[in-house]
Formats: structure tokens, C-alpha cells, sequence
């Protein structure tokens, strides 16, 4: 016990003036045994600077009233739940065009904070005449799902079969460059008064997209493969839709030939689903249990896992995995789970992490090897001194 406090507690000095705060001792031999990282794409992959690129109608011509801005805007505005990056990035172009008086002609009524199941949020708003309405914005597919009719052409039309494979069509091609795409609907003339909830999140009209960039960190690509050789195998383990993921995974380096969605994982026999973890290396459209539910069955079968996140849906992942890793600008609930924090934002700090949690692991080997050898000598010195009638042998 002596030998492996000192040794860990050594570790963590050296490793703090790399600019890795170690909270958890016993995370730092973890760190040196990991054979297997899973990281969120958000913030850990990424630049975690969004920007809010483009915003188009729903027929995916420009939208030169900036109709979709305002609407996005009042529904990230109104809100009070926490901002994502996403919001804030609204936030920041609404006020770098000077449009935050907008707001000023509405007033909030009521809203239906975002959850990870239904993946999206809305804010019911009116003006000072009197019209009340529903301002729903998230993923596309979810999106569409609420929607009965959108606007193409500058005219409200049904949301037929046909529609919605064009509206899915333009929300992919921006997803291959890169971009995160939010659709974005509302309902008006809401008759309604108050204490509204999931359920009246339906028949809307879809009226736009949103596309936001968040470029890859440029120290990931070569941190990867670096870990590839050092013997840590990568996988991504992402909310985000399955496109964006690939395009982001193949940026810096990850075979995104083997992937899985949230909702194939819900669907998959268990028995199946714990031999296809094992080569998958792109996860995507995860709900938190989803996250905890693959590091478990990686532990089972004999690896050491480490998780790195930073978002509030990291939280159960970093508890459950072998090592949690969060980074310094990371919510505070994931710091709070993590065993490790990164000061230091670049994901080649990772890479030097994992060589120092090594080399306190061949440390403590080292020393336990050395206190064994002598204590072996010692016992046989005992034995055959026992044999030959020797009272004090040593």
C-alpha cells in the first residue's frame, strides 16, 4: 500500500505540472492500463467553437428576410433552460447584426425544456396584439416527425413522403461538409392559455434549417494516431446525427466503416449487439444510458476503458468508465464525475496523460518486482537455515 500511494501520489504532482489535474488516485494506474478511449465529438474533437454558418428555407433557398434567424432566435432567447453552443452561437450572430430588439415585441408565455429522448425544445411567445405562438427547434429527424406541413416555394404545402425526402436531402448535404443542422417550426394563432407540454408539439410547419460549424481541434488527428500506436483503440460515442459523425471521425483519422445509430442499438439483440461494440468504432445518436451501456459491455469483455466528455449527457460516462477525462471549459457536472481534468484543451494532452499514467503503472511494477525478489531471498535464507539448525540465518 505504501509503495502504490507514493507511487500514484508522485504521479499526480508530475502530472499536474503537464497541466492534467488528477482528482481520483486510483484513476492514474487506470490511465496507464486504458486500451480502449471513447470521447464525445463536441468540445473533445471539436474547435467547441460553433458557429452559426447559414440559415435557409425549408426549400433550401436563402433566407433573405432572415425569417429562420428571428424565429431561432426568440426560441434560444426565451428560453431558461441552460444555453448549449448552439444557443449561444444564435445569440452571438443575432447580436453581431444588431437585431436583439426584436425580441422587445414579444413576450414569453410559456416553454417545454429540451430533453435527450425527444431531442429538441420549444417556446410559446406572443406579440403585443395578441398572437400566440409555438417556436419548436432540434434535430431534423425528430423535427420532422411533429411537422404536417412546411413552407416550400413560399407557400405552406402538406409535409408529404415526398417533402420530407427533400427536406432530409438538403439537411444531409450539409451534414457531409461537416455542419450540424437544427430544423427549425412553429404553430401560430395558439388558442390555448397556459401548462403546455410534449403533446402540443405537433402539427407545425416546418419553415427551416439552421447549420452550424464546429471544425476538429487540429492537434486530434495526429493525438489518434499516436494513441493507434501507443495500443489505444479511439471510438466515438456522439448524440449527434450519424452523418456529421463520419464526416468529423474521418477528419481526424477514425475508420468510420463500423458505425451504429441510438436507435439500431434499442433495436439489436443483446447477444449481437456485444460483438458488433467490439469493432464499431462510430457511435451516433446516443442518449446518456446509450453511452453507459457501451462502456459496460467494453468492460466486460476485458478492456480498460476511459471515456473523455464535457457536456451534462457525459455525466453518467465518465462515473461508469475506468477513467473519466473532462476538460477545464467542461460543464460543471461533468468536471464534478471526472476522475481526471484536462487543463490544457488540445487533445494531444491526452496523449502525454496516457504516457505518465504508464509510467507510474511500470513504476509500482517495478518496485513491487524489487520488494518481491528481496522477500523471496529473505524466505529461502529462513528455509534453509531452518534445515541446517540455524537460529539467526540473516
Amino acid at each position: 500500500p505504501m509503495i502504490v500511494t507514493a507511487n500514484l501520489s508522485k504521479g499526480a504532482l508530475s502530472m499536474s505540472k503537464k497541466k492534467t489535474i488528477v482528482k481520483n488516485l486510483n484513476a492514474i494506474q487506470n490511465f496507464g492500463a486504458m486500451n480502449i478511449l471513447c470521447t464525445d465529438k463536441t468540445g473533445t474533437l471539436t474547435c467547441d467553437k460553433i458557429v452559426l454558418e447559414k440559415y435557409i428555407n425549408a426549400d433550401g433557398s436563402n433566407d433573405e428576410s432572415k425569417r429562420i434567424l428571428r424565429h431561432a432566435y426568440f426560441n434560444s432567447y426565451f428560453q431558461t433552460g441552460l444555453k448549449n453552443l448552439m444557443d449561444k452561437a444564435i445569440l452571438s450572430h443575432v447580436k453581431e447584426l444588431k437585431l436583439e430588439h426584436l425580441k422587445d415585441a414579444y413576450t414569453k408565455v410559456d416553454e417545454i425544456p429540451f430533453d435527450f429522448i425527444r431531442r429538441r425544445m420549444s417556446v410559446v411567445i406572443e406579440d403585443k396584439q395578441g398572437k400566440r405562438q409555438i417556436i419548436t427547434k432540434g434535430a431534423v429527424e425528430e423535427m420532422l416527425s411533429i411537422c404536417s406541413h412546411t413552407e416550400f416555394n413560399g407557400e405552406v404545402q402538406s409535409l408529404t413522403d415526398e417533402l420530407k425526402v427533400k427536406a432530409q436531402k438538403i439537411s444531409e448535404e450539409m451534414n457531409r461538409k461537416g455542419m450540424r443542422v437544427l430544423a427549425v417550426a412553429q404553430k401560430s394563432y395558439i388558442e390555448k392559455v397556459g401548462n403546455f407540454s410534449v403533446s402540443d408539439e405537433k402539427e407545425m410547419v416546418l419553415i427551416g434549417f439552421l447549420a452550424f460549424l464546429d471544425p476538429p481541434k487540429p492537434s486530434a488527428a495526429e493525438a489518434i494516431k499516436q494513441l493507434h500506436e501507443y495500443g489505444v483503440e479511439v471510438k466515438i460515442l456522439s448524440g449527434d446525427n450519424d452523418i456529421v459523425v463520419k464526416a468529423i471521425g474521418r477528419q481526424v483519422g477514425i475508420d468510420t466503416s463500423y458505425s451504429l445509430t441510438g436507435p439500431d442499438i434499442e433495436n439489436m439483440d443483446e447477444t449481437i449487439l456485444k460483438e458488433r461494440v467490439k469493432t464499431t468504432t462510430c457511435f451516433s445518436k446516443l442518449t446518456p444510458l446509450q453511452k453507459t451501456q457501451i462502456i459496460s459491455i467494453l468492460q466486460e469483455q476485458k478492456n480498460t476503458v476511459g471515456f473523455l466528455g464535457d457536456g451534462i449527457n457525459d455525466a453518467p460516462a465518465l462515473k461508469d468508465a475506468d477513467v473519466g477525462i473532462s476538460v477545464d471549459s467542461a460543464a460543471d457536472i461533468a468536471k464534478e464525475a471526472s476522475d481526471i481534468t484536462l487543463l490544457d484543451d488540445s487533445f494531444s494532452s491526452i496523449t502525454s496523460a496516457v504516457m505518465w499514467g504508464r509510467s507510474v503503472y511500470q513504476n509500482i511494477q517495478r518496485f513491487i518486482l524489487f520488494q518481491l525478489t528481496i522477500n523471496v531471498a529473505a524466505l529461502i535464507i529462513v528455509l534453509l537455515g531452518s534445515l541446517f539448525g540455524s537460529e539467526l540465518p540473516i
